[in-house]
């Protein structure tokens, strides 16, 4: 018997599970004895009421009921949408042996590492007890403990070793969707160093950075680095042409010597970054713009003394989530870097690094929307109220469907893209992949960030107030959500990369997207039950060609009032046909065409029906500030 299938019948007939968060099982019970207070004499009425269990509020004064909290188990184990994709692209034992042995791991072990690094957040020590400056940002053990386990499982190494060829990707993100919910935010650096692996491998493995290559792919604990990603500058944020202002100062070994100030710098606990900065010439004049930026690499390094090697750590930023994780203010004071790409040639150099974490944030999302599903349904089948269990009253159980319908439809488009990735690094990939690739990373990022913000919301209200109490761990879920949309580029400025997408390939990332979307379709095309979500699609689908060649007539002013809307409806008519490509394989179940027909019930193509109001015309722009900028009428 397998090492699955061993867990999987042991946990049908035992029912084991780690009760979530560390909390022990709660018992009902009543008070039936309780021993006086010194000092205080019971009647003999009251003693005869107590020993009869008639006074259950005696002494404890909190009442006899306890609520039984929600179980986080295997989370492998307890996604049938992730085993069934798995099965039907990767159906290696190896694969399923280890994936179903780190989801165990995770909900008996991982998970209270978690919570204690949302509790025990960083701290930055400035000075030591005798004045010195040192810079030490303090981490919990569990952060520690992260980073080894990190190495051992294989996160990062997973998409550089390829042991599983075109679907080492699949594998590797199929393992950090298990992992990213209970990982303490640590899966911020992994995303971050697999971005630095990615950038130093498309460069080239030469000194300095074959060693740092090493060691950012690594699985032994003691060797294993991560990376930070200090690009944002005080005017930065995604604007990182204009709002770049470090400096590179070459030396005559060859390297350079960096001067700046980084606003935001996440994982800063970091063995070294990537940063941009502009190359300063004899006179210390800098080129403006994108084409002034060029790509460093920096190890984090300490002196004799303990200090820092031209970093100073300013402050920590007081986050409204991802508290767990260090980001800070860094003053760059002389760091030691070598230039990585050719000179003015940084902005296209991190465009493999984008691609890696916006991946990563994706499956964060997706991993985020079935995480607070898992434990909604599970407390389901634990609260009574109104007479009968959550799961017993039909709107509860809509609700929850309908968030399942979410994640299922995350997590293939997010899954889809890391199949396009797996292709592309194997040598694989056609054109059209290529394409597909470039157009969905963003479409991707943007919808599934958005997305875990609704879903993990409506997760929380499925707890009732519980869900808004701090040491239950959930409000820490919606936090963490939160930054999904903003980091790696927020909704608009994502929306926008899209057009620039289609504009840059001259409009054949779109030929791409219909052609395959079609032929998602083709495999459903006899399959009855599916027929009223084909139609959808289908429909959806002439409604967005028919949408692309109005625009295509427009002032560009039309397309980019629209984009917003065109990515969400890229995003929701791909998601339909892979719903429906899913629900048609041989090992589909009757709940994965439901989860499409559901779907499909979804307004597919909102860009077409916003631009049959009008809702594009560039008149509006001007309303859309008044609006804005309303101000009451004086006198």
């Amino acid at each position: 018997m397998s090492m699955c299938s061993a867990l999987l019948t042991r946990r049908v007939a035992g029912r084991r599970s780690r009760v979530w968060f560390g909390v022990p099982p709660a018992l009902v019970h009543i008070r039936s004895a309780s021993v006086a207070e010194p000092g205080t004499r019971r009647s003999n009425e009251e003693q005869l009421w107590e020993a009869a269990g008639y006074l259950p509020f005696s002494r404890a004064k909190i009442g006899s009921f306890f609520q039984e909290t929600p179980v986080l188990k295997n989370p492998f184990l307890e996604d049938a949408l992730l085993r069934g994709y798995l099965r039907r692209h990767l159906p290696q034992e190896a694969a399923f042996s280890d994936l179903c042995a780190f989801g165990e791991r995770v909900a008996n072990e991982v998970d209270g590492w978690g919570r204690e690094c949302e509790v025990t957040p960083p701290r930055l020590v400035h000075f030591d007890p005798w004045g010195r400056r040192v810079d030490h940002i303090v981490t919990s053990p569990a952060w520690k403990r992260m980073k080894d386990l990190s190495a051992q499982e294989g996160l990062v190494a997973i998409g550089y070793e390829r042991s599983f060829g075109e679907w080492s990707r699949v594998y590797q993100m199929s393992k950090l969707y298990i992992f990213s919910p209970s990982s303490g935010l640590y899966t911020c650096p992994l995303a971050m160093t697999d971005g630095a692996a990615k950038v130093i491998q498309s460069i080239g493995l030469s000194w300095p950075v074959d060693e740092a290559y090493s060691r950012l792919t690594t699985r032994q604990p003691e060797r294993f680095w991560t990376s930070g990603q200090w690009m944002t500058e005080r005017q930065g944020g995604s604007d990182v042409a204009s709002g770049t202002e470090t400096v590179a100062v070459p030396q005559t070994d060859g390297s350079y010597k960096l001067h700046g100030f980084k606003w935001f710098t996440s994982a800063t606990d970091a063995d070294m970054a990537l940063t941009l900065a502009r190359v300063q010439d004899r006179t210390g004049a800098t080129t403006p713009g994108s084409r002034g930026l060029s790509l460093f690499y920096g190890e984090v390094s300490r002196d004799e003394g303990g200090r820092l090697k031209g970093i100073e750590v300013q402050r920590l930023k007081d986050k409204l989530g991802t508290r767990q994780m260090p980001t800070a203010e860094l003053l760059l004071d002389g760091l030691p870097a070598h230039r990585l790409s050719e000179e003015g040639k940084g902005v296209a150099s991190i465009a493999n690094m984008l691609t890696i974490t916006r991946i990563h944030n994706s499956i964060s999302a997706a991993a985020a929307m079935r995480r607070v599903v898992q434990l909604a349904r599970d407390y389901a089948t634990r609260r009574t109220a109104f007479g009968k269990l959550l799961k017993d009253h039909p709107l509860h159980m809509q609700t929850l469907a309908r968030m399942e319908v979410e994640t299922r439809g995350a997590f293939l488009l997010v899954m889809e893209v890391c199949r396009l990735l797996g292709r592309e690094e194997s040598g694989m990939a056609t054109q059209l992949d290529a394409h597909l690739l470039r157009l969905l990373t963003p479409v991707a990022k943007l919808y599934t960030g958005k997305q875990a913000v609704a879903v993990v919301s409506e997760g929380l209200e499925s707890f009732g107030g519980q869900g808004y109490i701090e040491d239950t761990g959930l409000p820490g879920l919606l936090r963490d959500a939160q930054v999904l949309s903003i980091w790696e580029g927020t909704t608009n400025v994502l929306s926008l990369d899209v057009l620039r997408s289609v504009a840059r390939s001259s409009g054949m990332v779109l030929h791409a997207y219909f052609t395959h979307a079609k032929s998602l379709l083709a495999g459903a095309s006899n399959v009855s039950p599916l027929a009223p979500a084909v139609k959808a699609v289908n429909g959806a689908l002439s409604e967005l060609e028919d949408f692309v060649q109005i625009a295509a007539t427009r002032a560009t002013g039309y397309l980019e009032l629209a984009a917003r809307d065109l990515a969400y409806s890229l995003a929701r008519i791909y998601t339909g046909a892979l719903l429906i490509d899913h629900a048609c394989w041989k090992g589909a179940s009757s709940s994965d065409t439901y989860a499409a027909l559901r779907w499909c019930e979804h307004d597919l193509c909102p860009v077409a029906t916003k631009q049959a109001r009008g809702c594009y015309d560039l008149s509006t722009a001007p309303l859309d500030a008044a609006l804005v900028y309303d101000r009451p009428i004086q006198g």
